[in-house]
């Protein structure tokens, strides 16, 4: 079993920044592929970022704005969020996939709001 505990979320305003975190815990290997997605009220959930042994990859909505990193160390994956839109409202959530199996976990969200 993984546990995943995302954080970071809140309000901020239109052009703001946010990190989420997101601490993994359990039987989690560093091979691991880690992402983040989101999910819009009424739209399905959609890949964010994620990152792997092979590298990262972005949804091109959030190319040049939106920074996923990982420190090994901590068990953690994070989510520097940049130039935040309205648009970029959502609940995000921390994925975790073994790359063997292909069998997937899942954080609990943490909101983003982006308003004036």
């Amino acid at each position: 079993q993984v546990q995943l505990v995302e954080s970071g979320g809140g309000l901020v305003q239109p052009g703001g920044s946010l990190r989420l975190s997101c601490v993994a815990s359990g039987n989690i290997a560093s091979t691991y592929i880690m992402g983040w997605y989101r999910q819009a009220p009424g739209k399905q959930r959609v890949l964010v970022a994620r990152i792997g042994s092979s590298g990262t990859n972005y949804a091109d909505f959030v190319k040049g704005r939106f920074t996923i990193s990982r420190d090994y160390a901590k068990n953690t994956v994070y989510l520097q969020m940049n130039s935040l839109k309205p648009e970029d409202t959502a609940v995000y959530y921390c994925n975790s996939r073994n790359p063997i199996n292909q069998y997937e976990y899942w954080g609990q969200g943490t909101q983003v709001t982006v308003s004036s």
